[in-house]
């Protein structure tokens, strides 16, 4: 298996040509780049969250094809009548979309086999080393996260996290943009606190199992 520096360097190029060739990425939609882009991405992923939360899966895929299909046959018959009265040859009014090549070239399938792979083998590395206690502290650290998100679950299903989460990664990056000095700041100090104490609690564990730096 390859090592944590090859695996990060694989999934980093990846992650850039992606973005690359994505002209609306992720990153410009919670960025608000284009705001009603990323206004139309937002409501549409709370809609969707807030019907399963009332819904069952299949009731919300179900309104939701029914819905569009209401629109575009709406939409069909009209043209259709407007061709008709005006006696115009203007074809089916989807013809451009139609026209369009959907179809998956396999560079880019390959592509995302080989992203998937590299977040897979990651992924696998990462709970090896987590779950096997490679090292105390970091296994210390899943393990208290996980106690707390007992708690989490005990106050929140996961549909209710799931909508949090939305609001958050749609709402975030625009605040940390305009207030990054201020929360660099905070952070900083955060994390300065949480290395002293890491720092303490290490130097009290016995030797045999204290974090060793890699040489």
């Amino acid at each position: 298996m390859a090592d944590p520096t090859t695996q990060s360097a694989q999934i980093s190029s990846l992650n850039a040509s992606s973005t690359k060739e994505c002209p609306y990425s992720v990153m410009e939609l919670v960025y608000w780049r284009d705001p009603k882009k990323s206004a139309v991405a937002f409501g549409m992923s709370l809609l969707v969250l807030l019907s399963l939360a009332t819904f069952s899966v299949i009731s919300v895929v179900s309104y939701l094809l029914l819905a569009l299909l209401c629109v575009t046959i709406t939409f069909r018959i009209y043209k259709s009548v407007l061709q008709a009265v005006q006696k115009s040859e203007d074809g089916h009014p989807f013809k451009a979309l139609m026209e369009k090549d959907l179809t998956v070239k396999p560079e880019n399938f390959r592509k995302f086999v080989d992203m998937t792979l590299a977040y897979l083998n990651h992924a696998v590395k990462q709970a090896r080393h987590l779950l096997l206690v490679e090292d105390l502290v970091d296994s210390l650290k899943l393990a208290g996260f996980m106690w707390l998100m007992t708690y989490v679950g005990a106050v929140f299903n996961g549909i209710t996290i799931l909508i949090l989460a939305d609001v958050v990664f749609f709402s975030t990056p625009l605040v940390y943009e305009k207030n990054k000095a201020q929360i660099d700041k905070y952070v900083d100090l955060i994390r300065t606190r949480v290395e002293v104490t890491v720092a303490k609690l290490q130097d009290k564990l016995p030797g045999a199992v204290k974090r060793t730096k890699a040489e």
